[in-house]
């Protein structure tokens, strides 16, 4: 970059270039992989109940790889849908809880998020996923609880909105090697 002052000749200067951004860019990376965690996490929690947000009974007793976990036959969007839905999406929400296709497509959501956050491939599709899903459960439970409008679920899917306008794959992640490939060249939504 060059400077140039107004009342001295027009002799660009260089400047130095600046260093923070490698910071920056692993500050994202960081932020990247701890939001693909939580969806890998969520979706463990759910799959085997581990007794964290899945696998407690009425009395907080634990009981992991019991009737709660999917593998077990448990439902992972019925509890919350069927009985925390509250607002003017509660009829909708209490519709859809337990179905099948909720239960494979939330699991196979959290998964799929989580897995592309954490190793920084198909960002696009992964935070625009995300971000969706995290809208949606804002509005499962609407007004919310500590704010009129904004909660976790609104931060996170700002969030990942924008890892994903940050190529924040590309760093500790498989989003600048696959950027290259023919497949994404095509398709740029696979970036």
């Amino acid at each position: 970059m060059t400077v140039l002052h107004p009342h001295e000749p027009t002799v660009p200067v260089p400047t130095a270039p600046r260093q923070d951004h490698h910071i920056t860019e692993r500050a994202l990376a960081v932020l990247r992989i701890a939001f693909g965690l939580t969806f890998l996490w969520a979706f463990l929690d759910k799959l085997l109940a581990l007794g964290f947000s899945t696998g407690r009974d009425e009395t907080g007793a634990v009981d992991r790889l019991g009737d709660a976990a999917w593998v077990n036959g448990g439902s992972p969007t019925e509890g919350f849908l069927a009985f925390g839905a509250d607002g003017p999406f509660q009829g909708f929400y209490n519709s859809i809880a337990g179905a099948a296709w909720a239960d494979v497509l939330f699991m196979l959501g959290l998964l799929g998020i989580g897995l592309a956050l954490t190793v920084g491939a198909a960002m696009r599709l992964a935070c625009g996923g995300g971000a969706l899903l995290y809208v949606l459960m804002w509005t499962v439970v609407l007004p919310p609880e500590n704010n009129p409008v904004l909660d976790d679920h609104v931060l996170g899917a700002i969030t990942l909105v924008v890892l994903a306008l940050l190529a924040a794959g590309d760093t500790w992640g498989l989003g600048a090697r696959l950027a290259r490939t023919d497949l994404v060249q095509r398709f740029p939504v696979l970036r």
